[in-house]
C-alpha cells in the first residue's frame, strides 16, 4: 500500500472513530456531519471524500458491528465449549486493547432502538441474529456433555448479554476491571 493510501486509510479510521463517539454520545439524529468533521479537524467537504453522507458513515459502522460477532460464529471444528471460552477471552482482550470495540457494543445496542436510523441500517439490523447460530452450537455442546442443560436459545442470550454488558460498562468506564472470559463461559458450562 502506498503512503498516500495508508494516510487515506488512517484518516478514514479517524472519521469512523469520531463518528462512533458522537453517535453513541449524541445519538444518530443529533449528530451532524459538521460535528464529525470538526472532531477530526477537517472541512465537511473533505469529509465527503471519505463518506458520501452521515448515513453512509453510520451504515459502515453498523456493518462492522454486525460482521464482528457474526464472523466469530463461522463454522468451526473446535469443541463448542472450547469455542465459547476462546471467543469470550478474545472479545475481553479486544475490549481492553481497543476501546473502539467496547463502543461498538454500545452503538449496536442503540441502533436497534433508533427510530431515526436510515432504512438501509434498519434492514441490516433486521437480519442480524447472533442467537440462532449460537443456540445451535450450544445444542451441540449439550449433546457432547460439556454445556449445561437448558434452552439453547436462552443460554445463548445469557452468554452474549454478559459480554455485551461488560463491553458497555467498559465503554462507559474504561478504568473498571474486566472479568476473566472463563467467568462468562461458566454461565453455559455443565457443572
Amino acid at each position: 500500500m502506498s503512503i498516500r493510501n495508508e494516510q487515506k486509510e488512517k484518516r478514514r479510521k479517524e472519521i469512523l472513530r469520531a463518528g462512533l463517539d458522537l453517535f453513541i454520545r449524541k445519538g444518530y439524529a443529533a449528530t451532524k456531519i459538521k460535528d464529525i468533521a470538526e472532531m477530526v479537524g477537517m472541512s465537511v467537504g473533505l469529509l465527503f471524500h471519505y463518506f458520501d453522507s452521515k448515513e453512509a458513515l453510520y451504515e459502515e459502522l453498523i456493518k462492522y458491528g454486525i460482521s464482528g460477532p457474526m464472523g466469530t460464529m463461522t463454522q468451526s471444528d473446535i469443541e463448542p465449549l472450547a469455542f465459547f471460552e476462546l471467543t469470550a477471552k478474545r472479545i475481553i482482550q479486544y475490549i481492553e486493547i481497543e476501546p473502539f470495540v467496547a463502543k461498538m457494543f454500545v452503538l449496536m445496542s442503540q441502533a436497534n432502538y433508533n427510530d431515526a436510523a436510515p432504512e438501509k441500517v434498519k434492514e441490516l439490523l433486521k437480519d442480524f441474529d447472533i442467537y440462532t447460530p449460537t443456540s445451535r452450537l450450544i445444542a451441540q455442546g449439550q449433546a457432547g456433555g460439556t454445556i449445561r442443560e437448558g434452552d439453547p436459545m436462552a443460554l445463548g442470550i445469557a452468554y452474549w448479554c454478559a459480554i455485551h454488558g461488560i463491553a458497555v460498562q467498559y465503554a462507559l468506564n474504561p478504568s473498571c476491571p474486566l472479568p476473566d472470559g472463563e467467568w462468562i463461559v461458566d454461565i453455559i458450562r455443565r457443572k
